[in-house]
């Protein structure tokens, strides 16, 4: 974080005095040298003496102020400091000093009004200029800090702690390349002070320049080597560039110096969920939870995290989510949410999708279509994008939809004032309890009808969510609906429509024809690979000889990772031979090529894959998923189901196994869905975009139909 400048700006002993009598004048410069010195309580005795001389000298009272705000004493302060100016109204110093009482007491606007008038009597002091852009960036005005900073520089281009504050400024006004530029200079003018390269190294972090940012905590760790937040920071940067191992021990040198510090625990506790950890994941995310128990973010990684549990079951999740509502939600909604939405049902509905997976994401592979799709004439399409790094997908979304904004950085009540003066009659959650999550913002329902869909796979939990988008197959009728807050929608075609990389390559022959040998194969995020999961799929290459086991995950470019994998194959009797791990591929083409060298996908569980199922399908690879026991486990049932793939979904473990196995044994029939998967994909109703989206724009209107009905009852 950045930390402003509180450093007291005054000139003790500086100024013209006035003439008084000897002893008194050598008292109060006696008063004024042991004030530099430190030495407090014996100035104060000693301005003391001289005002019970004379009550009225107003360089005592001033000084005397001072010292009083050095101590804490904000309010005598601000009186004496007045007093003094009363006497003195022209002393830019003491309007200086009243400034930073006042400011020190929360009271900005007083604050900048005293800065004002020392500026006004000493136009060139650079120290005022810096404390009236203090007190701007604590009000939020940033374009008046940078300002005020800028002329401070100006009139002293040495300013060190102007160029730093400068910089925390531009950066909070998304001015990245300014602020890098500002800290910069202020490192050349102070080298050694470490939150300048904190600073720089969080602004080089936002840009996506990975290297410079930990150069920049590292040099901050040699200059403070307890620096919790610069570890903390290191750790980040670590965890972006999947180097899990370093980020987890960053995290908790990091709380070896702080140990209550809330982020490095959630962070710690992300980490370890993408190494595969969860349950220490999960013990980290209630660790923040004891500690701040408002914590939201916190909560939703516990919920997140609970999905990849088999042991886990759909009621303890749906019990955690309605605590998550009643510790959150509570505080974001205290009147009777009310709609100057007009009440008819044949106009053009005002339909909001609010994400931060506008961008490089599976949720983009079956949004986008939808939004490319709609008909303008029913539906007029608003999006609303909290993407921290905009890219090629966000540029086409931002050109496909008929309004987009963007949130980012914007607090969730502005967020959600703008959507209600958009008056947007159905607001759709595309991310649930995902991080990043926009459901502080369907809080404080900003809609008269609210839906969650698409990017996290169970309730949220929230009770001003109306509806939740699935299908008969993910959530099957009845138990499905008892756990869940929201009234399950069962589209007819599928809760999904997929639209594929346009650039990716033709389907290439079967390996196994080449090498002789079947390779099974995982492309899912690596935290689906549970224990239990490697213990299957053991069992299957066990059952299928010679048979390898290719893995595909960003998780594996950490060695941590990849051996922690490694040898969990090996105590179920799997040698690293049989296995084959890669990291992320920069070109997506290049992932899809990958599978090239894959016979046939194995679908983890109980969190099914999604997008890698159906990018297995169009590449060629037929995937075996086993039917779980609530959404997260019942996904590619409902992708297989829709394509006609129904042979490939087990009811049991055994079963898995066997599909696997016989599958394998089969290359005749691999042979053939080899070269007609992509075909089945293209007639099928996971890539009809217009039947999917014209019946979804039907259940729009039966919702916004029920809702007008509901509303003219109430009138």
């Amino acid at each position: 974080m950045a930390k402003i400048s509180k450093k007291i700006k005054r000139s003790l002993g500086q100024g013209k005095k006035r003439k008084k009598t000897p002893p008194l004048q050598k008292t109060f410069q006696q008063a004024l040298t042991l004030h530099q010195a430190g030495r407090l309580p014996q100035a104060e005795a000693l301005y003391r003496q001289v005002l019970a001389a004379e009550p009225d000298h107003p360089d005592a009272l001033h000084y005397l102020g001072i010292l009083a705000h050095q101590v804490g004493k904000h309010e005598i302060a601000v009186e004496l400091i007045n007093k003094a100016l009363i006497l003195k109204p022209d002393s830019a110093e003491a309007h200086l000093n009243l400034g930073n009482a006042l400011k020190d007491q929360g009271k900005l606007d007083e604050a900048a009004a005293s800065y004002r008038s020392a500026i006004t009597l000493q136009p060139h002091n650079a120290n005022t200029h810096l404390n009236l852009g203090n007190t701007f960036l604590e009000q939020g005005k940033l374009v008046e800090a940078a300002g005020s900073y800028r002329q401070a520089i100006t009139l002293q281009p040495d300013f060190a702690d102007a160029y730093y504050n400068l910089g925390i400024t531009l950066k909070a006004q998304a001015k990245l390349e300014e602020a890098v530029v500002s800290y910069r200079q202020a490192i050349t003018l102070q080298p050694d002070n470490p939150n300048t390269h904190l600073n720089l190294g969080n602004t080089l972090l936002d840009q996506g320049k990975l290297d410079e940012a930990e150069a920049s905590y590292q040099r901050a760790l040699d200059l403070k080597p307890d620096f919790a937040m610069a570890h903390y920071n290191l750790g980040n940067v670590y965890k972006e560039q999947y180097r899990l191992g370093e980020a987890v021990a960053s995290y908790h040198k990091a709380l070896t110096f702080q140990p209550d510090y809330a982020d490095a625990i959630l962070n710690l506790g992300n980490a370890l969920k993408d190494q595969g950890r969860l349950d220490e994941a999960i013990a980290s995310y209630r660790r923040v939870l004891a500690m701040e128990p408002y914590y939201v973010q916190a909560h939703s990684n516990l919920l997140f995290c609970l999905n990849y549990f088999s042991g886990v079951t759909q009621e303890e999740i749906y019990n955690e989510s309605l605590h998550w509502a009643e510790r959150f939600a509570r505080f974001c909604q205290t009147d009777t949410p009310t709609f100057a939405n007009i009440l008819k049902t044949d106009r053009k509905l005002r339909v909001g999708y609010v994400s931060p997976d506008f961008r490089v994401h599976s949720v983009a592979f079956f949004i986008g279509p939808i939004i490319r799709e709609h008909n303008r004439e029913r539906i007029e399409v608003f999006c609303y994008a909290n993407v921290k790094k905009p890219d090629t997908v966000t540029e086409r979304l931002q050109a496909e939809a008929d309004h987009y904004s963007s949130t980012d950085g914007i607090k969730p009540e502005a967020v959600a004032d703008s959507i209600k003066n958009d008056r947007i009659d159905i607001l759709v959650d595309l991310a649930g309890h995902t991080n990043n999550n926009n459901l502080p913002v369907f809080a404080r329902k900003p809609a008269p009808v609210q839906v969650t869909w698409l990017g996290y796979p169970n309730t949220t939990g929230l009770r001003y969510m109306d509806y939740r988008l699935t299908d008969a197959i993910a959530d099957p009728e009845g138990e499905a609906d008892k756990l869940h807050s929201e009234r399950l929608l069962r589209l007819e075609h599928g809760f999904l429509c997929y639209q594929p990389l346009a650039s990716a390559p033709e389907v290439a022959p079967s390996p196994c024809r080449e090498h002789g040998q079947i390779t099974f194969a995982s492309f899912n995020n690596l935290t689906k690979v549970t224990p239990e999961v490697i213990k299957v799929w053991a069992e299957i290459l066990h059952a299928v000889p010679d048979s390898r086991l290719l893995l595909k995950a960003t998780q594996l470019a950490d060695d941590h990772t990849r051996d922690r994998i490694g040898e969990m194959f090996v105590q179920e009797g799997i040698g690293p031979e049989r296995l084959e791990m890669h990291s992320r591929l920069p070109n997506p083409a290049d992932h899809l090529e990958l599978y090239s060298m894959v016979d046939i996908g194995l679908d983890p569980f109980p969190y099914n894959g999604t997008t890698t199922t159906c990018e297995a399908l169009w590449m060629g690879v037929p995937v075996v998923t086993l039917l779980g026991n609530r959404h997260a486990g019942r996904v590619g049932a409902s992708i297989l189901h829709r394509t006609g793939l129904e042979e490939l979904i087990a009811r049991s473990v055994d079963g898995y196994i066997k599909m696997a196995r016989s599958l394998a044994g089969d290359l005749e029939r691999l042979q053939e869905m080899r070269f007609s998967l992509r075909s089945r994909l293209q007639e099928s109703e996971l890539m009809n975009s217009r039947l999917f989206t014209d019946h979804l724009e039907d259940v729009y209107l039966q919702i916004w139909r029920k809702y007008c009905e509901s509303m003219r009852a109430i009138q």
